[in-house]
């Protein structure tokens, strides 16, 4: 059974419970021909005027920057063996890097492990917020869907059509 809702509310606890315990999620990007690339990663969430807006710390990959260049769409997928899933669907933008202001709050968030429960202390890979190495991606989701385990319920919570 499938259910859909532009309130993210309807699926928050879930979505919190699922990505904090799983942690990990494979990301997807499009190369300029159309073929896939995953990539395992961490990015951390949070709920600001009742939408969620995923971050991504990353290096700035040739290969990542030109899938996103070529095509901004990405998907984050969040898998357990309980068969718990969430699945996120996103528009990925990287952030300046003289924007300080995002970068402290981005690693602020990481370092809380976010809303939802993922994150890590990212001084593990940079030096701080002013680390040139250091890479944002802003994700606003346009489709986020859990799907619990034990009967395979799923709840899809899309963009409101202004947002997606």
């Amino acid at each position: 059974m499938t259910t859909t809702t532009t309130s993210f509310d309807d699926i928050r606890r879930e979505f919190d419970t699922y990505v904090g315990d799983i942690n990990y999620a494979t990301m997807v990007t499009v190369d300029a021909k159309g073929r896939p690339r995953t990539r395992i990663l961490i990015p951390v969430w949070e709920v600001p005027d009742r939408n969620p807006l995923g971050w991504l710390a990353t290096y700035r990959t040739p290969v990542k920057a030109a899938h996103l260049a070529a095509n901004p769409n990405t998907s984050f997928s969040y898998w357990t063996q309980r068969q718990n899933s969430v699945h996120a669907d996103a528009i990925a933008q990287w952030v300046a890097l003289d924007d300080l202001a995002t970068r402290q709050h981005v690693w602020d968030l990481y370092q809380r492990t976010s809303p939802a429960g993922a994150g890590y202390p990212l001084g593990q890979f940079w030096q701080g917020i002013h680390d040139p190495k250091l890479h944002i991606l802003r994700l606003t989701p346009w489709r986020i869907q859990v799907i619990r385990g034990g009967d395979l319920r799923s709840r899809i919570w899309k963009a409101a059509p202004d947002l997606g």
